[in-house]
């Protein structure tokens, strides 16, 4: 289970050949007189599976100076096995489909899922995006399996009811209810693609990768985070149901994700910025900045622009339109709500790919053996760093963003060789790691 200050539960979606499935709203079951759910829950939690996983992971842990000479190294590299546990949505029956959380199954070399009725099968990674924190797996010879289908999370309003299912403390399946408590939450730097439903519906360890369903029994999303560090407090989050269809999607259709990019800069539109604009509105995304030669630019999309929506569907904050960009893929035709000029318009843009990881020894050769990803529009992650390497010694690390170069930012990697080249002297980069900000210097 991960934690952001707070505690995690990840998890995954449904579908079947991923349509929308057409159910007439049921209303609650009668059962001598008493309304009640069972019905609908004797449908869908056949679906719902329970993870169990076995591996060993890496783990580094960085070597004093004083104590180097002793170890002659400056890390300590340990393989720790571990077991751990979760939940899952089977998706497509015939084919033995199930979405769960990445983070549930990273670095597991047996996976085996047991359904509500006892059977187990093992279990193989198709594919898998630690930025959604989403894993799809196959079973192995799948037989006589039952599927969620899968509700437009787009639809959904405040209010509505919603029903947490799940394997909470390894206890077994375990169903839980509530509503709807708010939509397009993000900011919480869990995922680098935050576009949650929170719900209070009570969710707790091991329900990562569980389902989220309404009252017709059709998933809405997937169960991923808990505020809070010791168990529910009534306030969890949710990856909704469209935004995994489409990252599923691709993962079945190339073996990853090809996160699209718009290519903007901004922040949340608030009360403030919208009385500075004169607009009504105070949800959105307002641009600051339009990258060049990105997919936004390309469209038009002018600094000043706020984005109010995506297809038709209104967005809340900056966060949620970085996650539906990144979850739509690359070369996907999108069309953005925009106000300009106190007038709204639609604008159509066909989004990019963002950057593929990229070695970073062909621009500095202290930084060989570091892998770079951009993140999100702010500087560039490490996302892997060689043992014994030029870039390891330096102080480097896996997870580090470079943010800037002798304080010029630099978030593409075009930005990185640019200033790269042009550095005479020292040069220092400024890394953020974790909550602390810091710099190394690269030798000449």
């Amino acid at each position: 289970m991960k934690r952001f200050h707070i505690l995690v539960a990840f998890l995954a979606l449904s579908f079947s050949t991923f349509t929308y499935a057409q159910i007439p709203f049921a209303q609650l079951s009668q059962q001598n007189g008493t309304p009640t759910l069972a019905p609908m829950l004797e449908q869908a939690t056949p679906a719902v599976v329970n993870i169990s996983v076995e591996g060993t992971r890496v783990t580094r842990q960085r070597i004093p100076d004083a104590f180097r000479h002793f170890f002659g190294q400056q890390e300590q590299v340990r393989e720790q096995p571990f077991q751990g546990l979760g939940s899952g949505v089977i998706i497509n029956a015939r084919e033995g489909y199930v979405v769960t959380n990445n983070h549930v199954v990273d670095s597991a070399s047996d996976i085996t899922v047991t359904l509500n009725d006892g059977r187990t099968f093992t279990a193989t990674v198709l594919g898998a995006d630690p930025d959604s924190d989403i894993a799809l797996l196959k079973l192995n010879e799948p037989e006589n399996l039952k599927e969620l289908p899968l509700a437009n999370s787009d639809a959904l309003r405040v209010g509505d009811f919603a029903i947490a299912i799940g394997n909470p403390f390894g206890l077994g399946q375990t169903v839980t209810s509530g509503i709807v408590s708010a939509l397009g939450r993000g900011g919480f730097g869990v995922d680098r693609l935050e576009n949650f439903i929170q719900t209070d519906a009570a969710i707790n360890r091991g329900n990562s990768g569980g389902a989220l369903v309404d009252l017709n029994g059709r998933l809405i999303g997937i169960n991923t985070a808990i505020l809070g560090s010791t168990g529910n407090i009534g306030i969890g989050f949710a990856i909704p149901s469209n935004m995994m269809k489409s990252l599923v999607d691709q993962i079945l259709e190339f073996g990853e994700v090809r996160r699209g990019i718009l290519g903007v800069r901004g922040r949340d539109l608030d009360q403030q910025l919208a009385d500075a604009l004169d607009i009504k509105r105070t949800r959105g995304a307002w641009v600051s900045e339009v990258i060049q030669d990105s997919a936004a630019q390309q469209a038009g999309i002018k600094a000043g622009d706020v984005i109010i929506s995506i297809d038709g569907t209104l967005i809340q904050s900056m966060s949620e339109l970085a996650a539906k960009v990144g979850a739509a893929g690359a070369g996907r035709d999108i069309t953005l709500g925009v106000i300009r000029d106190g007038h709204e318009i639609n604008i159509p843009v066909k989004l990019s790919e963002a950057d593929k990881a990229i070695t970073a020894e062909s621009m500095h050769e202290a930084l060989r053996g570091a892998t770079l990803q951009t993140n999100n529009g702010s500087g560039l992650r490490v996302s892997d760093i060689e043992s014994k390497s030029p870039a390891e010694q330096i102080g480097l690390e896996t997870g580090d963003i470079i943010i800037a170069v002798n304080r010029q930012p630099t978030n593409t990697v075009t930005e990185l060789r640019a200033v790269l080249e042009r550095s005479k002297g020292v040069t220092a980069l400024t890394i953020v790691r974790g909550n602390r900000q810091l710099y190394l210097l690269l030798p000449n």
